[in-house]
């Protein structure tokens, strides 16, 4: 498709875990890989290929705990490498930050583990240092390990999880808000730096924060970072429908996706925001190739040589915090194994449907949420993805896609250098970056100060 007529874009992102994996626990062993993860530089390199792509953000996910729950132990996620090394992202953030100009940079905090005030600092001065291309990926945590991390043995239940979030919302949005836009002065010559009128107090008391504030980093580039979040339950919907910028959705076709899309909006819409300001996206693996046979080939590699089967069990234990421990791989998913796990309920039934059968096993659960089975794959010749991406994009499934590397960096080398010249000829991607920050990007327009009353409670 070309058109010099102006029309809706993609939005591109791109999905990073700080550590040995990517999402997909295999791509550590793939031959190309690089195993520099260690170094700044490995991470530098990444964005810096993103930046080049002309990519919304670059976004890094998070857990606070090795996967633990299978066996109620560490050992299988540290023999197979499923996820046990997670550094620090702010650390990376700012390497980012500074070996880049445009791109956003995006990172997973947690509400159940962290403090409003803590969380709503740190982005506000990643806003300030990058000019205004800050994200955080709104998360409520997933299990028991993570909470003993932090000295509690238990994790939150689903529905306090979600009442504590809204409430930490409310009150780091307040601090984002306690510095007005002209607060700061600077005047050198009367001496006055800031106007004390003009920066408030928060007086945040709720059932789970008490909030002074004000917030020691002024308001910033974006009015405030940019929202991510993945909920996909009920109570995730109306959250992410309140609040989020980009809302990160798993989808395992494009039927699915597109009754999502229209579910959300309508969502978003009742919660009274405009539709049009909130990016839907979801995950999705690439695996591209210079000819059809070549992108086939790494397909079948990617789907069964890499993939160890504990790992792919050791991960399932840690997303539904359920010990799969006792089950056999090929043991069939009952009623009562449904009933044990309240995630457990919805991947079955979106893998039964994937799969087109009833009787399905823990080795089929598991490979849906390890391997490239867990979301839209596009597989082909440059072109051959761009026609499945923009089959996606135009039949309203989707705003755009948060890409998902197989192995790193080449995964996102090979999108770039192959699919994007594509999309952007056809009009359906940028050429060039227009403005500066992350809402530039986006589309979005600036935040707006929220009513300080909804902070009080």
């Amino acid at each position: 498709m070309t058109t010099s007529e102006p029309q809706r874009q993609m939005t591109l992102v791109g999905f990073m875990q700080a550590g040995n994996v990517t999402v997909y626990s295999g791509s550590w062993r793939y031959p190309s890989a690089d195993l520099s993860f260690l170094e700044l530089e490995y991470y530098l390199r990444v964005a810096r290929t993103l930046e080049q792509g002309k990519f919304d953000l670059v976004f890094f996910d998070d857990r606070l705990a090795m996967p633990g729950v299978y066996g109620d132990s560490v050992a299988e996620a540290v023999r197979y490498g499923a996820r046990p090394i997670k550094l620090d992202l702010t650390a990376i953030l700012g390497g980012i930050i500074g070996a880049t100009s445009r791109i956003g940079v995006g990172a997973t905090y947690s509400t159940t583990y962290y403090s409003p005030f803590h969380v709503a600092r740190t982005f506000a001065t990643l806003d300030h240092l990058s000019g205004g291309r800050a994200a955080w990926n709104v998360v409520t945590s997933v299990n028991d390990s993570e909470a003993q991390n932090f000295g509690v043995n238990q994790h939150l239940a689903h529905d306090e999880r979600y009442d504590r979030a809204e409430e930490f919302l409310e009150a780091v949005s307040a601090l984002w808000d306690s510095w007005e836009d002209d607060a700061l002065t600077m005047d050198q010559d009367t001496g006055l730096f800031a106007d004390p009128d003009k920066v408030h107090e928060v007086d945040h008391h709720g059932k789970w924060f008490d909030v002074r504030g004000p917030l020691t980093v002024p308001r910033t580039p974006q009015g405030r970072p940019t929202l991510l979040q993945a909920g996909q339950s009920g109570r995730g919907r109306e959250f992410a429908a309140q609040w989020a910028d980009l809302l990160f959705t798993a989808a395992p076709g494009i039927d699915v996706a597109q009754q999502h899309y229209r579910e959300q909006r309508a969502q978003i819409a009742a919660a009274g925001r405009d539709p049009a300001e909130v990016k839907i996206l979801p995950m999705a693996y690439v695996v591209v190739g210079e000819t059809e046979t070549i992108a086939a080939e790494k397909e079948q590699l990617f789907l069964h040589r890499y993939v160890h089967p504990m790992a792919s069990l050791t991960l399932l234990s840690e997303v539904l915090n359920y010990d799969f421990s006792g089950h056999d791989l090929d043991d069939v998913i009952t009623p009562d194994i449904i009933d044990s796990s309240s995630g457990i309920r919805g991947l079955a039934v979106s893998v039964r449907r994937h799969l087109g059968r009833e009787d399905i096993t823990l080795r089929d659960l598991a490979a849906h949420r390890a391997t490239l089975l867990q979301g839209p794959r596009f597989v082909g010749t440059a072109e051959q993805v761009a026609d499945q991406m923009q089959e996606w994009f135009l039949g309203e499934a989707c705003d755009g896609f948060v890409v998902a590397a197989t192995h790193l960096p080449g995964a996102f080398e090979d999108f770039v250098r192959l699919v994007v010249p594509v999309l952007q000829q056809r009009g359906l991607f940028r050429t060039e970056y227009e403005g500066r920050t992350l809402r530039d990007h986006l589309g979005l327009p600036r935040a707006q100060v929220r009513e300080r009353a909804q902070t009080q409670h």
